[in-house]
């Protein structure tokens, strides 16, 4: 599905004053940036990424004025990412409650800003930053504030910090992720390459809670390129590849074009989500940078604890090849 909002066509709040601009759009005020060709546009729901594009090559896939996120497209995840098993986990031996969001698998999923406008705290021509407040609340009794900045640099690369702040009087533990789909413009999905070079997988079971690490086999290992084809997954890995501080992980397409996500070294994980069931789409690509995989909480596996006062920002972008 191509993006559906002609921006400079849109008419003002001025144009309609009983019209506010964040109930034209089912995610909110969309906040456009554009730098020679790219172009960027950021969601006020979730903070998310709606579209990503340069030279007119969409470079990640998108949905229509009218839709929220289709398998979390774009979305920034906090306090925690992917899943927590049964929403359920212990702080200091006092078992915590969260409301169970993917009742298929009866587990907490992607935090609790999902469904939360996020607050415009600076915009400049190239630049947006938002931010939302997570409140005390059953299963998460903290307060901490989710702040995200999206620009686009002088090489038109997309340029993604998330930065957590803990404003409790207590530590608050704490896992960042987000959640873009990748493309290469109207090159079908199947004739793409994936390559992610990363030496440990996370063996989850049926509820896709990892239980244990095995070594990346003929099924997920992708350091060489793997055809998506008729590809199928859902996995976290680790041990990622970090050249100068960066890990990267690329879809090619035939003619040599390609896009890539970046992460930095807080993010030790990445998960890789192939699916068939993503709208107007044969098949679409998610590359989630984590700082901690599901159900972190319990396991403690990329958990951190943020102290009062104290603030942690994890970094990630995508670049392209064109």
């Amino acid at each position: 599905m191509q993006y559906g909002i002609a921006m400079s066509a849109s008419p003002s709040p001025a144009d309609n004053p009983h019209q506010s601009e964040s109930r034209r759009y089912a995610t909110g005020r969309q906040f456009e940036l554009r730098r020679d060709d790219a172009l960027a546009v950021i969601t006020e729901l979730a903070a998310g990424l709606r579209l990503y594009s340069r030279g007119g090559v969409q470079l990640t896939e998108s949905y229509g004025d009218g839709e929220i996120p289709p398998g979390a497209s774009g979305i920034t995840l906090a306090p925690w990412a992917n899943r927590v098993e049964d929403g359920v986990w212990y702080l200091e031996g006092k078992k915590q409650q969260l409301d169970i969001t993917e009742a298929s698998r009866n587990n907490a999923s992607h935090g609790l800003l999902r469904n939360t406008g996020y607050t415009l705290v600076d915009e400049t021509e190239f630049s947006v930053t938002l931010e939302a407040t997570v409140f005390p609340q059953h299963g998460y009794p903290f307060l901490v504030r989710h702040r995200v900045r999206y620009e686009l640099d002088q090489s038109l690369d997309l340029r993604v910090s998330q930065t957590l702040i803990n404003d409790s009087q207590a530590t608050a533990p704490f896992v960042l992720g987000a959640h873009p789909y990748l493309r290469v413009g109207d090159v079908a999905p199947e004739d793409l390459v994936l390559t992610v070079h990363a030496g440990t997988r996370l063996v989850a079971d049926d509820r896709l809670i990892p239980r244990s690490t095995a070594p990346v086999d003929c099924g997920y290992d992708f350091s060489g390129g793997a055809a998506v084809g008729s590809l199928l997954v859902d996995v976290a890995l680790t041990d990622l590849a970090f050249d100068g501080g960066t890990a990267r992980h690329t879809l090619t397409a035939p003619d040599g074009r390609s896009v890539s996500l970046e992460q930095d070294e807080s993010c030790q994980y990445a998960h890789v989500f192939v699916t068939d069931t993503f709208p107007g789409r044969s098949k679409a690509v998610a590359i989630e940078p984590m700082t901690g995989p599901a159900n972190a909480f319990n396991s403690g596996d990329g958990l951190r604890w943020l102290a009062p006062g104290e603030a942690f920002t994890m970094r990630w972008g995508i670049t392209a090849s064109l």
